[in-house]
């Protein structure tokens, strides 16, 4: 595999960084990528940032990872302890790793740092022999969040736009739309920390816009105008809260016009791209490497395999 490096950036006075995953053999498309972690938490070395990179890299696509400045950590009392059999770090631990992070910022920061990234890969795709034309933008959770606010951004100055749109298991609205009695079943006996109470979602959601009034739809862009965004995967976990908006979400840019497809990975919970070999994070692997690459998505509406 080729060697990864990194790259320093600035915007919205703030510094940032972005780990650059280039294609072992080109096929010409180019994927900006977000992790996610309630935008309080994560880092380029977790699974579902760096198998990404890793994994689209060997199959001819670079990835361009980004570590965008992370919200400050007013929200952590709001997280319930993760069960160890979920092999997910407590707050404490989370708060300890959190605090090496440096400097910490909120809405809009870290919505401009996407699109800066955007940029500098559009800018710099040739010199990986991707077509400049072949920039799609996605990322998970939180990630998704960010990718779907900064291509509403984009669309909005009306410049290079992504040439699509890959959101696994995002939050687009704040607050979550309403459970049906479907999806409320499946989220019994799932613990607090993967079932997204009502509380915890908002608090995080505070934190991450603060003060700042979220009137241009930036920060939480479901149930805003969306005519002109970019074709649009979106790949929902069966067993997870935030499934609601994302299904929300793809019915929206349908009614908009916008080429979508919404796939539901059965039986899955949140957060799956960060376990390594499970058969949903493969199959999405495979449909990421699917859009960065080009491939088409027929307006056909929201639809579940």
């Amino acid at each position: 595999m080729t060697e990864t490096f990194d790259v320093d950036l600035a915007a919205a006075e703030h510094d940032f960084g972005m780990r650059v995953y280039p294609a072992d053999d080109p096929t010409g498309g180019m994927l900006v990528w977000l992790h996610g972690g309630a935008f309080m938490f994560g880092t380029l070395d977790m699974p579902e940032a760096d198998q990404v990179g890793r994994r689209l890299s060997a199959t001819g696509t670079t990835v361009v990872s980004v570590d965008y400045i992370l919200a400050p950590l007013d929200a952590l009392a709001a997280l319930p302890p993760a069960p160890s059999e979920e092999q997910m770090p407590t707050p404490e631990q989370m708060r300890a790793e959190a605090e090496a992070a440096g400097p910490r910022a909120r809405f809009p920061v870290a919505s401009l740092q996407v699109v800066a990234a955007f940029d500098w890969a559009v800018a710099n795709a040739q010199r990986f022999h991707a077509d400049p034309s072949m920039v799609a933008l996605g990322g998970a959770s939180a990630g998704g969040n960010l990718a779907a606010g900064a291509a509403l951004r984009m669309r909005d100055r009306a410049e290079t736009m992504p040439s699509a749109l890959a959101l696994v298991y995002p939050v687009l609205h704040s607050p979550l739309p309403a459970v049906d009695e479907e999806l409320k079943a499946l989220l019994v006996g799932l613990p607090s920390f993967l079932s997204f109470p009502p509380e915890m979602t908002v608090a995080i959601n505070h934190n991450y816009l603060g003060q700042s009034a979220d009137i241009e739809g930036y920060a939480f862009p479901g149930g805003r105008d969306l005519k002109g965004m970019p074709p649009t995967l979106i790949v929902n976990a069966e067993r997870d809260r935030l499934r609601a908006s994302g299904e929300l979400f793809g019915a929206e840019l349908d009614a908009a016009g916008v080429d979508v497809r919404v796939i539901r990975e059965r039986g899955a919970k949140h957060g799956f791209l960060n376990t390594i070999g499970d058969p949903a994070a493969e199959r999405t692997l495979t449909l990421l490497t699917d859009i960065a690459a080009g491939a088409r998505l027929a307006r056909d509406g929201p639809s579940a395999p």
